[in-house]
């Protein structure tokens, strides 16, 4: 027994050491501020609110004194890489009181934030997602036979009933209720399903899996590389990292978060609420 409690009083360390250089990350699941209507989730102009009106704005700001408690480093944000330049300078004239924001969540919760801490850059790291040879000659080659029963089977959508899409809770209750309904872990986990019916059962001959590889590279493949993106930035145990993305990729970034030994994901509502 004494032996059993040596050694494990020599492992001990081991592990504290480990646990002591994880990165604290807090992922923030939003929707869009400015509606593009480009994803799954669809809202009706007559559902929308326009969050640049004054009751909006003041609400935001609460929602950028509670993600200051959090006190992050580093921030990441939804848009790609090749948009770094045209972000840089849109921050940098904010950051000087000549630019206006705009309908943005990365604008009117990242700029803000940002600045009020002192952050000199927010990071691009979307991507999109890279399909198997058979999908891609169907969706981008020659296959337009391919691509016409694809669009249509996609479009009939059969298993929409089955879809997770709850309601929006933003126009009734405000952005801070809806970010909070976002980011509790029962939403992130059914949301996940909205990838697994539908067009991932597309089969374009019997017993194939183009549905499978259409999903693989639409969204596994994609968020993947987002995480990838992540790590590609410098940080150290003593960042605080704030990842502002559409609530969808969470389903996905939050369980690479969780899984990876770098990162120590810490619950968002704990700072909304």
């Amino acid at each position: 027994m004494k032996n059993y409690l040596f050694a494990f009083l020599l492992f001990l360390p081991i592990l504290t050491n480990a646990q002591q250089q994880q990165t604290r990350v807090l992922t923030l699941g939003t929707f869009h501020f400015d509606f593009p209507n480009k994803d799954f989730i669809q809202t009706e102009n007559s559902d929308q609110i326009d969050v640049l009106k004054p009751g909006y704005q003041e609400e935001i700001k609460q929602i950028i004194e509670k993600l200051e408690r959090f006190e992050p480093t580093i921030i990441f944000v939804e848009c790609k890489s090749s948009k770094q330049p045209k972000l840089d300078s849109l921050y940098n004239s904010y950051k000087k009181g000549i630019y206006p924001l705009e309908r943005d969540e990365i604008q009117q919760i990242g700029f803000r934030l940002a600045k009020n801490l002192n952050i000199q850059k927010l990071y691009c790291v979307d991507e999109w997602g890279e399909f198997n040879r058979q999908v891609d000659d169907a969706l981008f080659g020659k296959d337009t036979i391919e691509l016409k029963k694809f669009n249509q089977y996609y479009q009939k959508d059969a298993d929409s009933t089955l879809k997770y899409n709850p309601e929006t809770s933003f126009k009734e209750k405000g952005i801070l209720a809806e970010l909070i309904r976002l980011n509790t872990p029962e939403n992130i986990e059914k949301s996940l399903g909205n990838y697994l019916v539908g067009p991932f059962k597309y089969e374009s001959k019997e017993g194939d899996f183009f549905g499978v590889n259409f999903e693989t590279g639409r969204w596994f493949n994609r968020n993947l590389k987002i995480f990838r993106n992540i790590q590609r930035i410098n940080f150290t145990p003593e960042d605080r990292i704030l990842v502002i993305y559409g609530a969808g990729h969470l389903n996905i970034l939050n369980l690479l978060f969780n899984s990876s030994p770098e990162f120590d994901l810490v619950k968002t509502n704990q700072y909304l609420n």
